[in-house]
């Protein structure tokens, strides 16, 4: 199952500490190699991409981090106002009307209305045109907030659409609700690693929005996998040379139980990571498994070591 690599809008998201950061970078990496001009964006308040990519932290200015890759940082306020500024075609009245503080108050109380700035503006650049009239970038990334905040992030286009008079606002929205629900367009990228919880939440993730929302999954991507020292048989057989009990940690005996119980406990972990790795397998149309790197992957290096991965 290879990864679709051309959508032109991809959304990763997952469960936070599952490595989001890590898997976009890699990703970028992956499909500037083909060929395609990519942009990463990022929106939260602690900004990994630019370490990832050994750069100054991202601005709202997109510039080349890597070759084939631009990365841009959406600024919630500035991507508000500039919006507003196109909706009321004015950013002289904008600027007059926005300013007030008991506007940004009620703005601020509005749901979804931040998250809809900051997906809309990512998506804007999906859509972004050069002088000659050829899309600016090849595919977008959103390095997307968490799991909760970005299904939430994910519903407020069709939540727009389904509620909104027409408009402006709701013009937009379903011109970007149009292009994620295209699986040939767009897709969300669902990270995990291969634990319990982790894997847990995005399979509900995985879930909800091709159940209750109606988009298309690109891919689901096994993060910090540790590559296997025993085969199957191998793990079964170690399991039942061990007493019951007898591999769990604390326990003390000869040298020799010492080195067998090491060696259950690794095919312990293995054999969970073996069911983890199956169960989101088994939910994805693409799925790539990326390694637990000895040195880390939070650096240009080994999100390029990553990057081989995704074929």
């Amino acid at each position: 199952m290879t990864f679709p690599f051309d959508r032109r809008f991809l959304f990763v998201t997952g469960k936070g500490g599952v490595g989001k950061s890590t898997v976009t970078a890699a990703l970028a990496l992956a499909l500037a190699r083909r060929g395609r001009r990519v942009l990463v964006a990022t929106s939260g308040a602690r900004e990994r991409l630019s370490t990832l990519f050994g750069v100054a932290p991202f601005t709202a200015e997109s510039r080349l981090v890597a070759a084939g890759v631009w990365g841009v940082r959406i600024d919630v306020d500035a991507a508000m106002r500039e919006y507003g500024g196109m909706m009321l075609k004015s950013r002289t009245v904008y600027d007059a009307v926005f300013d007030s503080r008991l506007v940004q108050g009620f703005l601020a109380g509005v749901p979804g209305l931040h998250e809809w700035a900051i997906l809309g503006k990512v998506w804007y650049h999906s859509t972004e045109t050069d002088g000659a009239g050829r899309h600016r970038f090849d595919t977008v990334i959103h390095d997307a907030p968490a799991t909760g905040h970005g299904l939430e992030m994910l519903r407020v286009p069709k939540v727009i659409v389904d509620l909104v008079p027409p408009g402006i606002l709701r013009r937009d929205a379903e011109r970007a609700w149009h292009d994620l629900t295209d699986p040939i367009r767009s897709g969300v990228v669902v990270v995990a690693l291969p634990e319990e919880l982790p894997t847990t939440e995005a399979l509900e993730l995985v879930e909800a929005l091709t159940s209750e929302l109606g988009l298309p999954i690109a891919a689901v991507v096994a993060n910090g996998v540790l590559e296997p020292l025993f085969t199957p048989a191998e793990r079964q057989a170690l399991l039942a040379a061990v007493p019951s009990g007898l591999a769990q940690p604390g326990d003390v005996g000869s040298s020799g139980e010492a080195g067998l119980m090491s060696a259950a406990r690794r095919a312990i972990r293995e054999e969970l990571q073996a069911e983890h790795l199956a169960r989101l397998a088994a939910v994805a149309a693409a799925y790539v498994e990326l390694p637990l790197l000895p040195h880390g992957a939070m650096s240009l290096p080994g999100a390029s070591t990553l990057a081989e991965r995704f074929g």
